[in-house]
């Protein structure tokens, strides 16, 4: 496959149009505030991607996931692990038992599974996790 020519005045144009469009700038986060946007705009995405890989804006979620995520691990003090282990943590420093997040995540027994690895956390239980945490869904993800 051949590379496309463009030509960068166009490019140029098109990217800055798009950027005007969105609630956020695809581009490195280096604020608080920048990153608390990011995470808002990404929680939105989440609402419409949820977990539709085939999505016509899932690349762009795994685009801005990918700068969150970037961002927190220069400036974020969470444990890089794992979702579960970062929930296990969480709910350590919160002081909570599994019944504390039945709401965010389902049942009983989908927390334990959870918690114990055998079930991933969808892009709905993320988000809700995110908002009672005050994190990044990244972190779930």
């Amino acid at each position: 496959m051949t590379a496309m020519a463009f030509d960068p005045k166009t490019l140029a144009s098109t990217w800055n149009s798009f950027q005007r469009a969105l609630p956020v700038r695809l581009a490195a986060i280096h604020t608080q505030a920048d990153h608390e946007r990011a995470v808002e705009f990404m929680n939105q995405l989440l609402d419409v991607v949820g977990d539709d890989e085939e999505h016509e804006l899932a690349d762009m979620l795994e685009l801005l996931g990918q700068l969150i995520e970037d961002y927190e691990s220069q400036h974020c003090a969470l444990p890089d692990a794992e979702p579960a282990q970062v929930l296990h943590f969480l709910m350590e420093q919160h002081d909570l038992k599994q019944a504390h997040l039945v709401a965010e995540l389902g049942t009983q027994s989908v927390v334990s599974e959870i918690l114990n690895g055998r079930r991933q956390i969808n892009a709905r239980q993320a988000k809700t996790l995110a908002q009672r945490f005050g994190v990044s869904a990244a972190v779930f993800i």
